[in-house]
């Protein structure tokens, strides 16, 4: 089955590239499929995986020198049933391997009626502006650990191909820009729960962001 996802991955970017063709979608980035060098991650629908009864780690038994795995997290597998489980994936990021579940659960969260309408426009000097006239500023994480990240990179260039330290050197400034990612994530996901919980209905704009970043004065704000 994780030879079929993969399939599937393939054929999903031949469709979307003649979706975009049919669209009329021009430029560089239309979608043309590219062979996947480095593929960092597996999929796994309903078998080759096999949870432990207490739910802590994980064995692959499709025979490609996986084996068992111990589980660290703060969710609990327990609440879940072995058929709820529809797919797992192994993904290797900068900082170790995670195991991602894709269950299938009916989750409902009653949120009250505040009756209020707000209006956001999202920019770039401020992270928003909403119809009430309050600003949200842009911590702009980029901006924070650029120097770090400059650090990082001229360590990779002073590095020899194919040497050890150059690999190690690879893992820090991927570890820079996961640090980074996951900060703005996290910024993101937090203020636009705040304003849907506040909020009955948010109207935003639809940015074209392609055409914002040919700007070089604008391109790199954060």
């Amino acid at each position: 089955m994780a030879r079929q996802a993969s399939a599937e991955r393939a054929w999903a970017s031949i469709s979307r590239f003649y979706e975009n063709i049919k669209k009329g979608i021009k430029g560089k980035k239309v979608g043309f499929p590219k062979f996947q060098k480095d593929c960092r991650s597996v999929e796994y629908k309903t078998n080759s995986w096999k949870l432990a009864e207490d739910r802590k780690s994980i064995t692959f038994t499709d025979k490609c020198s996986i084996g068992k795995l111990k589980l660290k997290g703060t969710r609990d597998l327990n609440f879940y049933q072995p058929d709820q489980i529809k797919r797992i994936r192994l993904i290797k990021r900068a900082d170790g391997y995670y195991v991602q579940f894709c269950i299938q659960v009916d989750r409902v969260e009653l949120v009250p009626m505040t009756g209020k309408t707000i209006g956001l426009d999202v920019g770039l000097k401020e992270f928003y502006t909403d119809s009430n006239g309050e600003m949200v500023p842009n911590p702009r994480f980029m901006r924070r650990g650029e120097a770090r990240l400059k650090r990082a990179q001229r360590l990779v260039s002073r590095r020899v191909k194919g040497g050890l330290n150059r690999r190690k050197a690879r893992v820090i400034l991927g570890k820079r820009h996961l640090k980074i990612s996951r900060q703005r994530k996290d910024h993101a996901f937090k203020l636009a729960r705040c304003v849907i919980t506040s909020n009955d209905v948010v109207v935003y704009e639809d940015l074209r962001v392609s055409n914002m970043v040919k700007n070089h004065c604008e391109s790199k704000i954060d």
